[in-house]
């Protein structure tokens, strides 16, 4: 028996017959559809969103709202949901891919509506989901090239961008796609039980560098850098070395039990907002207590209630923001889904708030004016038709 015999020889003779024309189509649609890549990608078939739902995106929407295919039509919306599936910049325990995909699953049980706040979400804002950014899983720099083109291009369209992480490595290129759209500094807020100020974790850029990076950038100062909920025993002593060298504000689990949730927030925001022009709130799931947030890389007991987290939430959201990002969902270590809904909580209560602070959307009493309004002049019209 010779090669030519081979079946396998065989299927590669078959390989080149095969066609290959709606294999084109689909690669040139999702290309359109999803954007041109970051230039650093050097495949030109993948593009920027991930229109194939192969592999890294396949997952329904977040709250299943309306699912924009066409990222050319984004423009005029109120918020763009926005998946970074990364789990490359993970030092230990990897599995935050698939948090977007677990707290898009798990928002099925939402109505948008929430009875204690009076508030309708799915009312009062114009929200789309944009999918996954395309990252690239073996090469982290890329990644960071691909998320910060794709939520850049959420900023310059005026749209207010919600992104589902992924581990907080993608803290650093979400705070560098704001900096072009802001003209002044940027403040950020940013909930953790790590400082995430490290230059480099095992010679990278990774999940416990993204604010030494981020406060590089020229407006992203960290002066306005507050960190919240800070402790434990799985920090490391550079962190806290670079907190101290620049300025940065580092609150502590017993900074807020000796302080009190309200006056912690009222100083964080007068820090973040110093001279600032807008702020950018980073919540690492791992900031609240890991009994109720089991599903995360980096667990480390002694954190915030869930309570008090949406408590402290709502005052510093009541300011406004120019984004949001949740990260470090690790769906693999989670149970029953808890932090997944945690997650899913954490982005409706910072929206419910801007809302209500007439940040962005409609808030609940314009909408009963405007309908009020409309029924009265629906009125006076039957009146003078009559």
């Amino acid at each position: 028996m010779d090669r030519e015999h081979l079946h396998g020889t065989r299927m590669m003779a078959r390989e080149e017959q095969l066609p290959t024309t709606k294999t084109k189509a689909q690669i040139q649609e999702n290309l359109e559809l999803g954007l041109p890549s970051a230039e650093s990608i050097r495949d030109r078939t993948i593009p920027l969103f991930n229109r194939s739902g192969y592999r890294f995106s396949h997952s329904t929407t977040l709250g299943h709202r309306p699912f924009l295919a066409d990222l050319r039509q984004l423009g005029g919306q109120d918020v763009a949901i926005v998946g970074a599936p990364l789990d490359a910049g993970t030092t230990y325990r990897s599995g935050t891919r698939f948090g977007p995909q677990a707290m898009r699953d798990i928002s099925g049980l939402h109505s948008g509506y929430n009875f204690e706040r009076g508030v309708d979400l799915y009312e009062s804002l114009d929200m789309v989901d944009l999918g996954d950014v395309s990252v690239i899983p073996a090469n982290i720099e890329k990644s960071f090239d691909q998320i910060a083109k794709a939520v850049a291009y959420v900023h310059e369209r005026a749209v207010f961008p919600v992104i589902l992480g992924g581990d907080h490595s993608i803290g650093y290129p979400d705070v560098r796609a704001l900096a072009p759209y802001v003209d002044g500094n940027i403040g950020i807020i940013h909930f953790d039980r790590h400082s995430d100020l490290s230059e480099y974790n095992l010679d990278e850029r990774m999940h416990g560098t993204p604010f030494f990076h981020a406060t590089n950038i020229p407006n992203a100062p960290a002066t306005n850098l507050v960190q919240i909920g800070i402790g434990g025993w799985t920090g490391n002593r550079t962190g806290v070395k670079n907190a101290r060298d620049r300025s940065a504000t580092v609150v502590t689990m017993t900074d807020i039990d000796r302080w009190g949730l309200e006056r912690v927030c009222e100083m964080a925001l007068e820090i973040a907002w110093k001279d600032a022009k807008a702020v950018f709130l980073s919540f690492d799931i791992d900031s609240v207590d890991p009994a109720f947030a089991p599903g995360t890389g980096t667990p480390e007991s002694g954190g915030l209630l869930p309570r008090e987290a949406f408590r402290m939430l709502d005052i510093v959201t009541r300011e406004g923001l120019a984004g949001l990002e949740v990260v470090e969902v690790a769906p693999p270590y989670d149970v029953a889904g808890i932090t997944s809904l945690l997650g899913v909580r954490v982005v409706l209560d910072v929206l419910a708030t801007l809302v209500e602070a007439g940040k962005l959307g409609t808030r609940p009493d314009e909408t009963v004016k405007a309908d009020a309004a409309t029924e009265a002049a629906a009125d006076q019209t039957g009146a003078v038709g009559g």
